[in-house]
Parts: C-alpha cells; structure tokens; sequence
C-alpha cells in the first residue's frame, strides 16, 4: 500500500512510500481511508519529524476487516474514525472505540473533518459548562476548531463574539451563530464571563483583562506559536477571582463524541467548514497552505478509494 511519511522538508513536508498493510490488534479494524483530514498541529510536527512519526489522526472509509474480539462495526461499514497515527495511507488500523458508523447520507470528505476539530470543541464546551446565556469570547475563530465552537456554543445560547483576522474570515462565523466578530482584541466589547483562547503571545494576556469578576479563561492552543507570558500583578489587579485554565482534547475513548458529532451533521445541527478538497497526491501543498493559515476552516485529502 501507499504511505505518506515525513521528509523534514519544510516546502515539502511529505512524500510517498510504499508499506506493509497494517496487522490490527484484536480491538482494532482495519479501514481503508477514502479521506483524511490534516491539522494544524500535525503540521509542526512534520518541521522536525520524530523518526517513528507517522501522521495521520483524521480519517473516514470503509471497514475491510472487522475487529477480531468482535467489538466495532463489521465488515463493509462506512466509518469516522481517529486514530492514534498512520491515518495518511491506503489502511489504517484503527481501535473500535475509536470509530463511528456513518450513515449513508454523510460523505466522507464532511466526515473526515470532524474527528480532532469537532471532539475538541465538544470537550472544550463541556469543560466550559453550562453556556446557555454566557457572554463568550473565542480567538482564534477561523480555524476548523472556531467554527465547530461558535456553532456549538450560539446553538447552546450563549453570545457569541468571535476574533478572526479579516472580515472573510469572520464572514461564515456570522451565519453559525456568532453575534459579533471583531478583528482585534481591542474591539471586543467586555465583561465576557468565559474567554476560550487558542492565539497566545500578548492575546492571551490581553482576553483575560476582558473577563467578568469570577470569569474564566480557557486556553487551548497557541496558533501565533509564540509563548504566553503574563504578569501577575496585571492579573491581579484585573477582575477579581478570575480563573485561568488550561485544556487539551486528547484522552480516549472517542467513539461517543465522534458518533455525537455525525448525529449533529446528518441533523443538519452542525456543518463543518471545509476549505480545501484535494487529491492526496496535494498533501504536501496542502499542508504548507495549512501551517501558514491560508485555510479556512479544514482541509480534506481524498484518496483513490475516495473518488
């Protein structure tokens, strides 16, 4: 089979290789990928790749071989799924709970965008609690993370003001639900009781002075890659019993919330932002458009099984 492994080639990050199918474990499937979705952090990952890397967490196609144990969904299957590596190939073996059945009217470029962007927002709003009536705040919104929130969150009932860096950006934002969307911290109208942070740099610093006495800061991602530093005293002499926290996604099983998000778009309660639709053998391209956010929303890679 085919393999997309990494270079250490910034302009080209990736490249083909022929490989051994996969042997899934007895709590494994073995799903041949029709597309897989690339994110931004996978992109850094690739710039000093670890020898043993191979990428690939976003994937969506058909089960070939059903799990040996017998949990899963059986053989011919059409299936969502995140697994831990090696999603950017002809097979992927992937653990049962780590799968979700699609059902026939979801395609599987929609499908493959949800696993990584779609369980972060889902986790980060149940992190968050209840939103029904909070004023929040989300940075860093054009990404494919931004949308899955801001839809989430507006459907949810709470206000929603969104920062993007261009008018274009915050365009779509607008018509899932967002009330606002302001292209500069400045801008945004406080108090906000919840502040979700995903920039970093001076941005997180300067979203937590626009918290609410007892409001709270989730940080989440650090898009601009440069590191936070906060001065304390700033921090205390802005709103009283704030709280700063920190959040990250990872942590399985994944089966329920991926079977969560398929419900919510085959309901038409959750549409997913795609960017960029492209043939695998665009992989490179593609990822170095992703690293340096000249896509909205996701991008998904189709392959000779997907087409």
């Amino acid at each position: 089979m085919q393999r997309l492994i990494p270079t250490g080639d910034p302009q080209r990050p990736v490249a083909f290789t022929e490989a051994a199918e996969p042997v899934p474990r007895p709590d494994e499937a073995l799903v041949r990928v029709a597309a897989f979705a690339p994110n931004r952090g996978e992109t850094f990952l690739l710039e000093d790749p670890r020898p043993e890397l191979l990428p690939g967490k976003d994937i969506a196609g058909l089960v070939v071989q059903a799990a040996a144990d017998g949990s899963g969904p059986s053989m011919g299957t059409r299936v969502v799924g995140h697994p831990a590596l090696g999603g950017w190939a002809d097979y992927v073996a992937v653990p049962t709970d780590a799968l979700a059945v699609l059902p026939d009217a979801l395609d599987v470029v929609t499908a493959a965008a949800l696993p990584l962007a779609g369980t972060t927002a889902l986790r980060l709003l149940r992190a968050a609690g209840p939103v029904a009536g909070a004023r929040i705040l989300l940075t860093g919104a054009s990404g494919g993370v931004g949308h899955y929130v801001t839809e989430l969150a507006a459907a949810a009932g709470a206000d929603v003001t969104v920062l993007t860096a261009t008018p274009e950006r915050g365009e779509r934002l607008s018509t899932l639900g967002a009330t606002r969307v302001v292209h500069e911290i400045a801008a945004a109208a406080g108090p906000f009781d919840l502040v979700l942070e995903s920039i970093g740099g001076a941005a997180t610093a300067a979203s937590l002075a626009l918290l609410r006495p007892g409001g709270t800061l989730i940080w989440f991602g650090q898009a601009s890659r440069t590191p936070v530093t906060l001065n304390f005293f700033d921090f205390f002499a802005g709103p009283e019993n704030a709280t700063i926290r920190h959040f990250h996604y990872a942590g399985g099983p994944y089966g329920r919330d991926l079977a969560t998000l398929v419900r919510l778009v085959a309901e038409g309660r959750l549409h997913p932002e795609i960017g960029v639709v492209a043939d695998w053998s665009e992989t490179a391209r593609v990822l170095v458009d992703l690293r340096e956010r000249r896509v909205r929303g996701k991008a998904v890679l189709t392959t000779s099984a997907g087409r």
